[in-house]
């Protein structure tokens, strides 16, 4: 709150003046005089650089999987969650090892990519503290080759298709002929 008409001095003189000290201590000495001008609350922006416009880089979306993923477009994912675009296939790693899961997951996605799946679901489950191994791992064996080839993008799945336990993997349209 401020008073209109009173310069920042005079009003700090008289707020001090009705200041008491607490029993026991005195008044502490003055050794400044307080500032005319309390500093501004928000520092000055930044000057931001602006990459030119001749040269389009690539949309890169972020995912929490690491910087050789990228994240299924926004529009694409909605499509998939609300079930407009048709999840192709689902493969479950519930049960299986390292070696079993990944071996499955190779060989079910470049099946299902080949047959013209384009949305997969992933389960992988949550693991026993919400960590598990599968879970940190398929991200990873996803963005290696062979997969890395046929994978466009990668998010959590949606509450009704598994959550935090599962994953939407995006895949690349096949090329005409093969």
């Amino acid at each position: 709150m401020t008073r209109r008409g009173r310069a920042g001095s005079d009003l700090w003189a008289e707020v001090k003046a009705t200041v008491t000290p607490l029993r026991g201590r005195s008044a502490p000495r003055e050794t400044q005089a307080p500032p005319a001008e309390l500093p501004p609350l928000w520092p000055k922006a930044r000057a931001v650089s602006v990459p030119s416009a001749s040269a389009p880089q690539p949309r890169r979306l972020l995912t929490p999987y690491g910087p050789q993923l990228h994240a299924i477009e926004p529009r694409r994912l909605r499509r998939i969650g609300r079930g407009a675009d048709e999840i192709g296939g689902r493969i479950d790693l519930h049960g299986h090892t390292q070696a079993g899961a990944h071996a499955a997951l190779v060989e079910r996605m470049l099946r299902l990519h080949a047959g013209g799946a384009r949305a997969v679901l992933v389960i992988t489950g949550k693991g026993p503290a919400g960590d598990g191994i599968l879970r940190r791992r398929v991200p990873q064996w996803l963005a290696e080759p062979p997969l890395r080839a046929v994978v466009a993008g990668i998010s959590p799945a949606g509450r009704s298709h598994g959550g935090a336990g599962a994953l939407y993997v995006a895949l690349r349209r096949r090329e005409r002929g093969a």
